[in-house]
């Protein structure tokens, strides 16, 4: 299992706390400093179900500027724009072992990557 984290979110601790009390081995990408390329963003989306627009922060995202409309077009452009400015990405963001994906704002979402994990 994977969790994608900024450390001042609070989200991220809390979903943290989640983990290290279900007992699973996971890791941790404090992805501000590991930035996700486009690619695999691409690939998180796809197993999320979203399109890029869906995983933006709005107020982050506007605090960029010039955004790409949201259309199937804009796709490649979303993902570029998420990779050179990951304060965007929502978090936390955590890949089960089978592929699940889930962004874990709430205790439910961390809930369906644990029981996915097994």
């Amino acid at each position: 299992m994977e969790i994608w984290i900024n450390p001042a979110c609070s989200k991220c601790r809390v979903a943290l706390s989640e983990l290290d009390e279900a007992g699973v081995d996971y890791t941790v990408r404090r992805y501000l400093d590991e930035v996700p390329s486009a690619e695999e963003l691409r690939a998180v989306v796809a197993r999320l179900g979203l399109e890029p627009w869906d995983i933006a922060r709005d107020a982050e995202a506007k605090a960029v500027g010039n955004l790409p409309p949201k259309s199937v077009e804009h796709r490649d452009d979303w993902l570029a724009l998420l990779s050179a400015h990951p304060q965007v990405i929502q978090r936390p963001i955590i890949t089960a072992d089978d592929g699940t994906t889930v962004i874990g704002r709430d205790s439910e979402s961390v809930q369906r990557a644990l029981d996915a994990q097994g």
